[in-house]
């Protein structure tokens, strides 16, 4: 949704990167092209920097991105997390003294070494914002993009206008 939506409809420049750049495979068995390290997100600037779930967050495999994550935090870029992409924030720190969700509390515990955030775990089933954090469980993908989006400088009207207009269906 923020990539297909943010973009073409709100003209926020979206990128994609993971560790190395090149060909990826998705968990639902989809082969992509990313065209950016990591290394690049440095250089681009980014206005928000949305970390995307996935079940390699919660393995061995998972990229240690928590210099990143602080370094753009500290520059003032919102960071946001969904799904698996909590515990990327959760082993960060970032989510220790900010009130946050994901999964579940108990998914962060197990999952994210040096995650000290267990007082600030709000049980939503919708995104939370917390002044530049924003996260959600897997199933809130609607709120966590309308989040991206507010934290990105969409209007908030237009970002109202987004949310009615994908749950229009569900009411």
């Amino acid at each position: 949704m923020i990539g297909g939506i943010g973009g073409s409809f709100y003209g926020l420049d979206v990128e994609y990167f993971s560790p190395t750049a090149g060909q990826l495979s998705s968990m639902g068995g989809i082969t992509v092209v990313v065209p950016n390290g990591l290394s690049d997100l440095v250089d681009w600037q980014p206005d928000v920097v949305a970390v995307i779930g996935g079940t390699v967050w919660d393995s061995d495999a998972a990229p240690d991105i928590s210099d990143l994550l602080v370094a753009q935090y500290d520059k003032g870029v919102p960071i946001g997390g969904i799904c698996g992409g909590t515990l990327a924030l959760a082993r960060s720190g970032l989510l220790n003294a900010n009130p946050h969700t994901s999964n579940n509390k108990e998914f962060l515990i197990k999952n994210a070494v040096g995650y000290e955030g267990a007082s600030h775990y709000v049980q939503s089933a919708s995104a939370v914002s917390s002044g530049r954090v924003v996260t959600a469980p897997g199933t809130a993908p609607v709120s966590f993009a309308a989040a991206i989006f507010e934290a990105a400088g969409v209007p908030q009207q237009t970002v109202s206008q987004f949310q009615e207009l994908i749950t229009a269906e569900h009411k």
